[in-house]
């Protein structure tokens, strides 16, 4: 659970070792940071004056979403909030799991298509499945793999649950196996919307650009940034 405050202990002000609770203590220095720190002669530990964290802070979440949204990467988020790159990573991964899956609406057109990112090195691709409702701009469901039948057939069933009235794609061979032909369309501009929604997700999030050395180094991560850039 997230505190509401920033918390902070002034030993300063009570004279008393945090690790023992003795008051048996002399001042030691400063530290980089030009704390007081403290030296008890009891337990023979040291400790500084007060302790502050700054991810304590009621809008941190709010601002690692919008920084994501943004495009900035784990260390650029770290650097700008002062807190640690751990901290941000758990934080993201936090808020992923607290965000639910979006409704799916009935007699809805959809547009699916593949977009490729990479993941732990350059020459290790990895695909991103999705599926946008073309009247709303929303992404109702996405999927993470390889460029096969089982990535895309878990959108598509997701799909086919809400008897759409059309789905359109680029015309990958996958798709004719997993959608009926009453249902499938084909054609020039179907996937204009999705096609220029895969653009601009590559300028903002810098994990998903080609010509540049930024790329995912975790699927977790990968999958937790795209459910806060998509449903957040």
């Amino acid at each position: 659970m997230i505190k509401k405050s920033i918390s902070c202990i002034r030993i300063s002000d009570t004279d008393i070792c945090p690790h023992c609770n003795t008051k048996n203590l002399i001042k030691n220095g400063f530290t980089k940071n030009k704390k007081q720190q403290f030296y008890c002669k009891n337990c023979y530990k040291r400790s500084i004056d007060f302790y502050c964290y700054k991810a304590y802070k009621l809008n941190t979440n709010a601002k690692i979403i919008q920084f994501i949204k943004e495009g900035l990467g784990i260390r650029s988020t770290a650097r700008v909030l002062q807190i640690a790159t751990t901290t941000v990573l758990k934080r993201i991964i936090a808020i992923a799991k607290k965000i639910p899956n979006p409704i799916f609406y009935k007699n809805k057109i959809y547009e699916v298509d593949e977009m490729r990112c990479y993941l732990k090195r350059k020459d290790k691709p990895i695909w991103i499945v999705y599926a946008l409702e073309r009247k709303t701009k929303r992404v109702v469901s996405f999927s993470l793999g390889r460029r096969t039948k089982r990535t895309i057939q878990y959108i598509t069933n997701s799909l086919l649950l809400s008897t759409p009235k059309a789905i359109y794609t680029d015309g990958l061979v996958h798709y004719k196996s997993l959608l009926e032909t009453v249902v499938h369309k084909v054609k020039r501009f179907g996937t204009n919307q999705i096609e220029r929604n895969n653009l601009t997700m590559r300028t903002h999030l810098k994990r998903l650009q080609r010509k540049t050395i930024c790329f995912s180094r975790s699927f977790s991560m990968l999958q937790c940034v795209l459910r806060i850039y998509f449903w957040a």
